[in-house]
């Protein structure tokens, strides 16, 4: 009679293993990164404090450099609006893509992102989702520069399709700016330092441009040198251009292969980051 060793690898019965994750198509994760995006525009209706910054700061950004450098700029406030304000939204474009970063660092520490990943989507649809739905926050920012900036005089000197134009530029370039957002998001051991990163990277590049002060020229050499390559003087002088008139092709050139430079590099770093962190 022969016994049967149960500590043998033939004698121990078969443990299923985790069945493989589908492969989501093209179709499907698209379709996964609009739905997560309503998500998150559907998130602000219960919380509308969420976009109070986009809210006030075009309001304070604009009466403060309005009413302190207008006069010392472009000899009177009226003159200065309208150069100001399309410099502005390449300042906010940056500015507003910080609470991205933020909110995704807060939603990876509540375990949010965890749950995302035992669905059957694609891996980066959370990711694509929340850059999408950020759009919410670019459109209250360009409702609220417009609208208070056209209450205090400023008026377009192009015709609407230019206009249109203009806004288009800045939102493509805030989409490839969400990415580095998101990768800071990624990177930040706390939802606070978010913020703090984001700032020092886009300090030099919104106040180290054209977009407080249209004549760079008055400007020492090496200021002068980092002007030219700043991405944020391009959109800048782009938007300028398209709303009050000017120059535009080089800068939208400028601000496009910018654009697409941005996301080639950002755009799977953060979703390799996001596969480590969750």
């Amino acid at each position: 009679m022969t016994t049967l060793d149960i500590t043998s690898p033939a004698a121990r019965p078969a443990v299923p293993g985790p069945e493989p994750k589908k492969r989501v198509s093209g179709r499907q994760m698209v379709a996964n990164a609009l739905t997560l995006a309503w998500r998150n525009i559907a998130q602000l209706k219960h919380s509308p404090e969420k976009l109070l910054d986009v809210t006030l700061m075009p309001i304070v950004f604009l009466l403060l450099f309005l009413y302190v450098f207008g006069g010392a700029v472009a000899g009177s406030t009226h003159s200065y609006l309208q150069v100001l304000l399309p410099g502005l939204v390449a300042q906010m474009t940056m500015f507003a893509t910080m609470g991205l970063g933020t909110a995704l660092n807060e939603d990876i520490h509540k375990g949010v992102f965890d749950r995302f990943r035992s669905l059957p989507i694609g891996r980066s649809s959370p990711l694509i989702g929340a850059v999408l739905g950020d759009t919410a926050r670019f459109l209250t920012v360009i409702v609220v520069l417009t609208g208070f900036g056209s209450a205090l005089g400023f008026r377009f000197h192009t015709n609407v399709l230019a206009v249109l134009a203009a806004f288009g530029l800045a939102y493509v370039f805030y989409l490839a700016v969400c990415w580095i957002s998101v990768l800071i998001g990624m990177i930040a051991p706390s939802p606070e330092t978010v913020q703090g990163i984001a700032f020092i990277f886009i300090m030099p590049l919104v106040f180290g441009s054209s977009i407080l002060v249209p004549n760079t020229k008055t400007f020492p050499g090496w200021l002068q040198a980092w002007v030219k390559v700043n991405p944020i003087t391009h959109l800048a002088d782009a938007v300028r251009g398209l709303t009050v008139g000017g120059p535009t092709s080089t800068h939208v050139l400028y601000t496009l292969a910018w654009a697409a430079g941005i996301v080639l590099v950002t755009f799977p770093i953060a979703v390799r980051m996001y596969s480590r962190r969750v």
